[in-house]
């Protein structure tokens, strides 16, 4: 069964931080409307199903059920055919403050709509014990 959220995100201080820096404040729409609305935390307090940056996590796709393993990153460190996907593409920036359990939706460049479910956190910087990744 699919969780059903609004558009609260959840994000670190530091990921906000460091993503406000990014391109100059020039940002993709989708994400710096996830930046505008969403609920800050200190990285310790972040709850650890929540996707921050550098985290691994596996989506579903809602139509064919097709999973995949994601690493949200800076775009410096993006390798999308490894699974690296940098939060300024429309996929990072679905995934980045999300749940496990909610649906991730995004449009790709030639306007198609996608949704997977976030299925699985598999590591999260911050409930290892790294505050400062």
């Amino acid at each position: 069964m699919h969780k059903t959220y609004g558009v609260e995100r959840l994000l670190t201080e530091l990921d906000f931080t460091r993503l406000n820096k990014l391109r100059g404040g020039q940002l993709p729409p989708e994400l710096a409307d996830s930046l505008s609305s969403a609920d800050l935390l200190p990285s310790r307090d972040i709850p650890p199903d929540v996707v921050t940056m550098y985290s691994q996590v596996v989506v579903e796709d809602i139509d064919s059920a097709t999973r995949q393993k994601l690493t949200l990153c800076y775009p410096a460190d993006a390798e999308p055919h490894l699974g690296f996907i940098s939060v300024l593409s429309p996929v990072g920036a679905s995934l980045l403050g999300q749940r496990v359990g909610a649906i991730a939706r995004w449009r790709t460049p030639n306007g198609d709509a996608c949704a997977a479910e976030i299925a699985t956190l598999l590591f999260q910087p911050e409930a290892s014990g790294d505050y400062t990744t």
